[in-house]
């Protein structure tokens, strides 16, 4: 397999530059992680972020052929014989494909992501029906990796300002949870020209989420509980 990769080290390069490899790979490699390790024994300069293997920790999300996913969990089989591996869009690079996550979390917890209850602990757990749990569905499972918020323009532009996809995914998370009793802060926080408005529908989001979820669906929820309270 031929890699193209982004190789930047600002300890040492005047600019970021593209680099080539041919990797040989065998019959025990299935995913692009895969891939990649057998590069790091070749060339032990070349940085990326890895962990868990299994789509889990979300921290060898990349930039492949030009559209976000996880290396650990893409197929080998389903690339072409070339693939170019760039760092994730829109993030200040560190080294090569290691980008600084510093603002995208700084958004994530900006919203509070933990249940906010003011009323006195139970001696067990704070229970829901079996159809409140259910709302939570296609919500929790975000692992953050990021592959949603650095491929939609809106956070491009406005990473500052904006919560992105997965903040907001959180967002409603949260106010959808029974148990929780912050709905009114949660959306006055969020009640902002640029905070969740500044989302416009692209739908990259959904495009790009490993994990298959729907940040847009989420985010048009909220959007029409504001405008269920402004009425």
């Amino acid at each position: 397999m031929k890699l193209s990769i982004y190789r930047y080290d600002p300890e040492k390069d005047a600019k970021p530059y593209m680099k080539d490899y041919d990797v040989q790979l065998d019959s025990h490699d299935r995913m692009l992680l895969d891939a990649l390790v057998k590069l790091k024994a070749q060339d032990d300069s070349v940085a990326f972020r890895r962990s868990c293997r299994e789509g889990v920790c979300g921290s060898d999300a990349i930039n492949i052929n030009g559209k976000n996913g996880l290396a650990c969990i893409t197929k080998l089989a389903d690339l072409p014989e070339h693939v170019t591996l760039r760092p994730l869009p829109g993030m200040p690079v560190i080294r090569d494909l290691i980008v600084d996550m510093t603002q995208f979390f700084k958004q994530y917890h900006s919203i509070k992501p933990y249940v906010i209850n003011n009323d006195p602990p139970p001696e067990r757990e704070r229970l829901q029906s079996p159809e409140e749990r259910e709302e939570l569905n296609g919500l929790y499972e975000c692992i953050l990796c990021a592959c949603c918020s650095t491929a939609c323009p809106s956070f491009w532009w406005n990473p500052d300002k904006f919560v992105g996809p997965a903040g907001l995914l959180q967002a409603y998370r949260f106010i959808a949870d029974t148990r929780d009793q912050a709905t009114s802060e949660r959306l006055d926080n969020l009640e902002d020209p640029y905070r969740l408005f500044r989302c416009h529908t692209i739908m990259n989001c959904v495009d790009v989420c490993p994990k298959n979820l729907n940040p847009t669906k989420a985010i048009n929820k909220i959007k029409e509980i504001l405008v269920k309270r402004a009425v």
